[in-house]
């Protein structure tokens, strides 16, 4: 297996799931808090009021990196523990409590990445149109500002956003995220404002410390058919490529947005995007994040699909396929090769971009201590070698990939999916919150300890 000496092995957690301490140290109520509480919202009525108390347990958790030998962790930064009410003064406490995680980061030999933004938008904002409010892309830079400011000196790595396709889409489309709105221009105007808010954020960043490496973190997938020659597939899959693939590609590397989005949103897009915007979107980034998961499948919607979706939405269906194989907890295959294959595709269609990170890739299962106390999780074991395999790959064709996080570091508040669904390398009890190191969390040690050669072995078996 290849990879660079100066590989970074990561793992990463995001601070909605993990924190817990939702009102504790000044911290205001986010859009997710609200949206938890909210009956039949998430499975069993979960909340990320108290998660994995990493608030409190930090230190558990820097020991348990450095046992692991983890050489990065991406985190996430709550703005409402930051920014009580996403703008305007600062938080002390919010701020002394970051100080303290990276501190503890570094001593313990880890590189800490910063993320500004995973999903957790203070309610006082939203309150006030939140993304979908044009003010947003100020108030961000303004809170990427505070951020550098603060931590800047310590922290090298940034990503503006994390996937902003499931801010915009789930959250605003099809509603199965906070804030839990249903409606197309509503979703278009964030679509364009997450776009200018990652340009105007990376701005700020840079103003504050130039030495400051930023990019943003887009979740990234391939679309398949099964029949190339249908015309009606070919069209779906263009539309889910340009709405997933291409829409925050486009816009920071080119200043502009796929063509075929733009006919269809029509003047629900031109009507939020203002004089200067589009070379406003045109951004450098020193990485790019891919968040991946699972090859994506498509299938012909069916009359039903056609006429339910008639006049609701006015966007392509998204009708499923059936993908090869077995599914995950979450209901998706399992595609290692689809990676190799989309980082293939990146260096390909984008050549700009020098430095690719995987900031997130990893699997659902529920795996259990047994009698002995042990969590064998043969299948995200599995999972997790296969991955990195597909990453070698892609490095073997000349893909600049120097980064791997593995998702999650715990398991945690998996959003509407509450804590039915395990992602995490190490095991939390959530009623006891005792962590126990996963079978995949030792595999895991050993391929960072010798930088991917013990690979060879393990996907020989």
């Amino acid at each position: 297996m290849s990879f660079p000496e100066d590989f970074n092995w990561g793992s990463a957690t995001a601070s909605y799931q993990i924190e817990g301490g939702f009102d504790d140290g000044g911290r205001t109520p986010s859009i997710w808090d609200t949206f938890s509480k909210t009956p039949g919202k998430v499975v069993n009525g979960d909340t990320g009021d108290v998660a994995c108390d990493h608030y409190h347990r930090y230190p558990e958790d820097i020991k348990i990196m450095k046992d692991l030998g983890i050489q990065s962790y991406r985190f996430s930064l709550a703005w409402p523990r930051i920014m009580p009410q996403g703008t305007g003064a600062t938080n002390k406490h919010g701020i002394d409590f970051y100080d303290r995680l990276i501190d503890g980061l570094l001593e313990a030999g880890i590189q800490p990445t910063a993320t500004l933004y995973h999903w957790d938008l203070p309610q006082t904002l939203q309150d006030k149109g939140g993304w979908a409010n044009r003010d947003i892309v100020q108030q961000f830079a303004d809170y990427a500002t505070v951020a550098a400011e603060a931590f800047g000196d310590r922290v090298a790595n940034w990503i503006t956003i994390n996937e902003p396709w499931c801010v915009t889409w789930l959250g605003h489309f099809v509603g199965v995220h906070a804030p839990g709105l249903k409606d197309l221009e509503t979703a278009v105007a964030v679509a364009h404002h997450t776009a200018l808010a990652h340009a105007e954020a990376t701005r700020a960043l840079r103003a504050v410390r130039p030495e400051i490496r930023s990019g943003i973190t887009l979740n990234m997938t391939n679309y398949r058919i099964d029949d190339e020659n249908n015309e009606e597939l070919q069209e779906l899959r263009n539309y889910w490529d340009s709405n997933i693939n291409k829409w925050w590609m486009d816009a920071q590397l080119h200043g502009t947005y796929p063509q075929n989005l733009v006919e269809l949103y029509g003047d629900k897009l031109s009507k939020v995007v203002k004089p200067g915007d589009m070379e406003a979107l045109k951004i450098d980034s020193e990485f790019l994040g891919i968040n991946y998961y699972s090859d994506s499948f498509l299938n012909t919607p069916t009359a039903e699909q056609v006429e339910k979706n008639e006049g609701t939405f006015a966007f392509p269906i998204n009708s499923d396929g059936t993908p090869p194989g077995p599914l995950t907890d979450m209901g998706w295959p399992i595609t290692p090769t689809g990676l190799t294959d989309l980082l293939v595709r990146i260096h390909k269609d984008w050549p700009e971009i020098k430095d690719i990170a995987i900031t997130e890739n990893g699997v659902a299962y529920g795996d259990e201590p047994d009698e002995k106390g042990e969590v064998n999780d043969d299948r995200r074991v599995d999972y997790l070698v296969n991955h990195l395999a597909a990453v070698s790959d892609a490095i073997d064709q000349g893909v600049p990939v120097k980064s791997y996080y593995y998702w999650s570091l715990l398991d945690n508040f998996e959003w509407a999916e509450g804590y039915a669904k395990r992602f995490g390398i190490v095991f939390v009890n959530f009623e006891t919150l005792q962590r126990i190191v996963k079978l995949s969390g030792s595999v895991y040690s050993k391929v960072i300890a010798t930088n991917g050669k013990s690979l060879e072995v393990l996907t020989k078996k």
